[in-house]
């Protein structure tokens, strides 16, 4: 969709938050582009010109601003991602990048279902520039973040990003950004705080968001302090074969709008898959411009910037759906702790009580059945639990943002234990679908003053394309009475 620049430059002189992300604006005068919340002195109109992403900036020949890093700034909604197959296949290359590897286009095309030719077209239609330029700008930006914002050997850093070697890393940056990745971290300030940087678009719902994961704590595996605005909790990592093992720390940072990251040292040759999945998990790509109309037709109270948390670990999470099957959140959070505290792997962090992994799939899927229904999971549980792990160890389901949705869903239900209500809320949870809607929620149904899930699905149709949101809301005032 092409910009209207006279609007865009509005947005630029009001440092609108709303647009970040959305809009970036090249200087011709510093060959810079820039964030619209950029705080630099606002340029002259005629020297400005307008980018809906940071690939069509890069491939105009603008470098990214070194002061408001348009490396951090929020992505594209699920939604978003999902409207085309060339949004869709930007999406698969986003993760991909983060994940430490460069797609080939024949991949990427083959996921889609579509050939090569067919995706260069309508990529390029979309998103105004080929898929390997978009790749390319991906892959530098990530560098840059880590460059900036870790203290990762440059070797690390290229590998992190998908680069087969230095030479080539070096190469491509010095190209693109006009200098050598080295001088970038000599020139970063001296008095930067340390910590990943992750921007969202406000408003934002910090208490909500981490009054969610508060009340779903497992001890040993996580750690909520609400007036702290911070989360610290454990994660492993399939890597080249191995499991990484290691723990992350978020702090809420109101006031800059942004999300700070720190993780062990572990996790560093996954940092870019574990940046994603913090963006995920705390929903940081929402646009409550888009969001909060369809909230404010609720009978509800308003929560300005209310999020659709995610989570850190698709198999974490679809345990936990699977033992909060017609039982409280309070139920399900202490069959859950029994199965941490059997089944969990020890580690060391240096935050006192965080000391467990959550289970492997292989490490469930291997457990003796009785030994979980001495935990007081019912055998039925223990089955859709197996079967489940079983899936997911060997590969055949994938719960992770960006997972074809539909063949997803049928898979999952095609489990025993597993029907619509658990295969929506994993749709919400581990695949960040958010128009996923479990109908014969009991919360929900009373909520809305109905038994009946065909007049639940009715009523909630005023809510697409949205409707986990509105799910959320309508959970938290049955969670905390607000």
């Amino acid at each position: 969709m092409p910009i209207d620049a006279d609007a865009a430059y509005i947005a630029l002189c009001a440092r609108d938050a709303r647009f970040d992300g959305r809009l970036f604006v090249g200087v011709t005068s510093t060959g810079v582009y820039c964030r619209p919340v950029c705080r630099v002195r606002t340029p002259r109109r005629e020297t400005c010109r307008f980018f809906g992403s940071r690939a069509q900036a890069e491939a105009a020949a603008f470098r990214p601003c070194l002061k408001c890093r348009p490396e951090i700034a929020p992505g594209l909604s699920q939604m978003d991602s999902s409207r085309s197959l060339a949004d869709s296949a930007a999406a698969f290359i986003d993760q991909a990048v983060q994940a430490g590897s460069a797609p080939r286009l024949a991949d990427v095309a083959a996921r889609l279902g579509i050939t090569d030719r067919h995706l260069r077209r309508i990529f390029q239609a979309a998103h105004g520039v080929a898929p390997h330029d978009y790749l390319a700008t991906q892959r530098l930006l990530l560098a840059k973040q880590l460059l900036t914002d870790t203290a990762l050997p440059v070797a690390q850093v290229a590998l992190a990003s998908g680069f087969e070697s230095l030479r080539r890393f070096n190469a491509a940056f010095a190209e693109r950004y006009r200098l050598a990745p080295s001088q970038l971290r000599r020139d970063r300030p001296a008095t930067a705080a340390p910590g990943l940087r992750l921007a969202w678009r406000p408003p934002y719902d910090v208490e909500g968001v981490l009054g969610h994961f508060e009340r779903r704590v497992v001890t040993g595996l996580e750690s909520v302090d609400m007036a702290g605005l911070s989360l610290q909790r454990t994660l492993a990592w399939p890597h080249g074969g191995q499991q990484l093992a290691g723990w992350l720390a978020l702090q809420f940072d109101p006031q800059r709008q942004e999300v700070r990251l720190h993780t062990s040292d572990s996790l560093a040759p996954v940092l870019g898959a574990v940046l994603q999945r913090v963006r995920h998990a705390l929903d940081l790509d929402a646009d409550p411009a888009q969001t909060d109309p369809i909230l404010a037709t609720l009978p509800l109270p308003p929560r300005p910037g209310l999020r659709l948390p995610g989570c850190f670990d698709g198999f974490e999470a679809a345990v936990r759906v699977v033992l909060g099957q017609q039982v409280t959140v309070k139920g399900a959070r202490t069959l859950l702790q029994r199965l941490v505290d059997r089944l969990g792997t020890p580690i060391d962090t240096p935050y006192p009580g965080l000391n467990r992994l959550f289970p492997s799939p292989q490490t469930v899927a291997a457990a003796d059945p009785a030994d979980i229904g001495r935990l007081g999971i019912v055998r039925q549980r223990v089955r859709a639990l197996q079967a489940l792990a079983t899936e997911v160890a060997a590969g055949r389901i994938v719960l992770e943002r960006g997972a074809p949705l539909l063949p997803t869903l049928q898979a999952l239900q095609a489990l025993p234990g597993i029907g619509d209500w658990t295969a929506q809320v994993l749709a919400m949870r581990a695949l960040a679908w958010p128009d996923a809607w479990p109908a014969t929620d009991i919360g929900l149904m009373n909520a809305l003053g109905t038994r009946d899930p065909k007049r639940v699905r009715q009523i909630a149709e005023a809510w697409r394309p949205w409707r986990a949101y509105a799910l959320m809301r309508l959970w938290h005032k049955i969670e905390t009475g607000t």
